[in-house]
């Protein structure tokens, strides 16, 4: 991968800082309190853990130790739970009442079952058996105060092993299986960084991330057009999931469920699989491409009718509705998926159809979900997430919520951990029915503007345009001058298509500031991007 001196230039400061950083951190003394009524005795080991770097404060009593707590911080007690006066126990509550967050390591020399648990339900951090040795307590002050540090360390200095290797699939030549891959990966290093709480770092994988985009862009440009005529060269994608993905776990006698959860990132479904996967072993886990323009009466109405828009259009003239047409886009997704299941030879599926717009809508078909039981077929269409990315533009609180990728996902995984939706998939496992769970496309946070001229009827989306006598910068977008080349309707016979590219958004000159100002730094789809257009689709069984 051939860098440009300026991108090196800043990975170079940013790495330079992350060193000073991690220096300055292994400088900062860990400040331990030992609390021993015979802590004479302990002067080995309290050397011991000097040498290692530790400041060691120590007490010999319960009453000291409290007043101590009072005055400074520790980040660790060691506390003796044998001693005269004010006993271990009584002192870990009142250390407790003083700091709750206080991490405590009891010291005892008896096992009795009963001070176990009395010493664990005050939320003791752990507790060691004497006689200790100072390697004991050296691992668990690693274990228990040092680990975040650690773990961040490897983080980083694995990632910096990464970041070259990532960087050389970049100058690469990679098919849709590499480009999967790639984005697995960034994916996997994004939330790892996440958890290090390394800035640095995390600046840097933005940047590479950044620079994956703008070559996925590339990719799909030189290659979109061709992935809808060559079967045999292309991805999987929109219009193609439900035949391939969904209808071989159709059983007869079974009941599958098909949920499709709007503008689901892959990144967003690995933050909620831990919680699904309680209840649900993963039979398969695939990624699939949405059809462009990515936004949702294309691409989900594609999943549901087997069809692409253009022979949507075609087939299908009530049900699809153009950008410009009047009324909702989305209002026939269960006529399309019983025409695709007729289509298929499949038209005595026992089907049901439901969508979630609201909570309400949620816990009423929680409390429905056993009459789906009887059904071959349940589809599941639960469109929070998407709400909530147009919610982010919308509403000041949600954006100050979710202001960049990282709290976005966990807005994300705690909508779900509280949502109706974990509830249906409880009773899916309960009940031992299979599950596919995907979506139709995916969301980038957008941050940087490029104008847009056109006609009155110019559509509204910030991420793809559709309409006549546009100009714009033919640099920042994919084109597509004859919209049936790629499968999608015209409005006009003079339409075209423009999809923005990585993070761009589209905005007018003549209300520039406005839109720069409303919609910069907020999620949007229809366009180019990983995010949008690299999706999963994950097939399940109940454990």
């Amino acid at each position: 991968m051939i860098f440009d001196d300026a991108f090196i230039q800043k990975i170079t400061v940013i790495l330079i800082s992350v060193i000073l950083d991690e220096d300055m951190n292994l400088n900062e003394k860990i400040t331990i309190l030992w609390v021993d009524d015979e802590i004479d005795l302990l002067k080995p080991h309290i050397m011991f853990l000097e040498d290692k770097g530790y400041a060691i404060i120590t007490a010999n009593n319960g009453v000291t130790a409290i007043e101590l707590i009072e005055k400074q911080h520790f980040d660790l007690v060691f506390l003796d739970e044998n001693m005269p006066g004010l006993s271990g126990l009584e002192t870990l509550i009142k250390l407790k009442d003083k700091r709750s967050n206080l991490s405590v390591i009891m010291i005892t020399k008896s096992e009795e079952e009963s001070i176990m648990e009395e010493a664990i339900g005050s939320k003791i951090s752990d507790y060691l058996i004497k006689p200790v040795n100072p390697n004991q307590i050296l691992l668990s002050i690693k274990k228990h105060i040092d680990s975040e540090r650690l773990v961040s360390q490897k983080t980083n200095a694995d990632y910096q092993k990464e970041f070259r290797a990532i960087g050389m699939k970049l100058g690469a030549s990679m098919n849709k299986e590499e480009w999967e891959e790639l984005f697995k990966k960034i994916t996997f290093w994004e939330l790892e960084l996440e958890r290090s709480g390394d800035a640095g770092m995390k600046q840097i994988l933005e940047m590479q991330k950044g620079e994956a985009n703008a070559q996925f862009f590339k990719y799909v440009k030189s290659n979109y057009k061709s992935w809808l005529t060559d079967q045999e060269d292309s991805p999987l994608m929109s219009h193609q999931v439900f035949r391939k993905k969904v209808l071989p776990n159709i059983i007869e006698d079974t009941c599958t469920f098909f949920v499709v959860i709007d503008n689901l990132r892959y990144d967003q479904w690995k933050m909620i699989e831990s919680s699904i996967t309680s209840d649900f072993k993963i039979d398969d886990e695939s990624l699939y491409y949405s059809i462009l323009p990515t936004a949702t009466q294309y691409s989900r109405n594609a999943i549901f009718s087997g069809l692409l828009p253009l022979e949507m259009e075609r087939l299908h003239k009530d049900w699809w509705k153009n950008d410009t047409d009047k009324g909702g886009k989305n209002m026939f997704e269960e006529q399309f998926l019983l025409a695709q299941l007729n289509r298929l030879g499949k038209s005595q599926i026992k089907t049901s159809y439901n969508k979630i717009t609201n909570i309400d809508a949620g816990r009423k078909l929680v409390d429905n979900m056993q009459n789906l039981s009887h059904n071959n077929l349940n589809v599941i269409v639960y469109n929070f997430v998407d709400m909530l990315s147009h919610a982010r533009t919308d509403m000041k609180v949600i954006k100050e919520l979710a202001e960049d990728d990282a709290a976005y996902r966990s807005l994300t995984t705690s909508w779900f951990e509280h949502s109706p939706l974990k509830d249906m998939m409880s009773f899916i496992s309960r009940n031992k029915h299979k599950l596919v769970i995907t979506t139709d496309h995916g969301t980038v946070l957008v941050k940087k503007p490029t104008k847009v001229l056109g006609d009155k009827d110019l559509t509204t989306n910030l991420r793809y345009k559709q309409g006549r006598n546009m100009k714009y910068n033919n640099k920042e977008v994919f084109e597509i001058d004859n919209p049936k080349d790629v499968f999608l309707p015209s409005v006009n016979i003079s339409s075209k298509y423009i999809f923005a590219r990585e993070d761009y958004f589209f905005a007018y000159p003549n209300n520039f500031n406005y839109y720069v100002n409303h919609y910069k730094e907020t999620f949007q789809h229809g366009g180019i991007s990983l995010e949008e257009m690299i999706i999963p689709v994950v097939t399940l069984s109940p454990k």
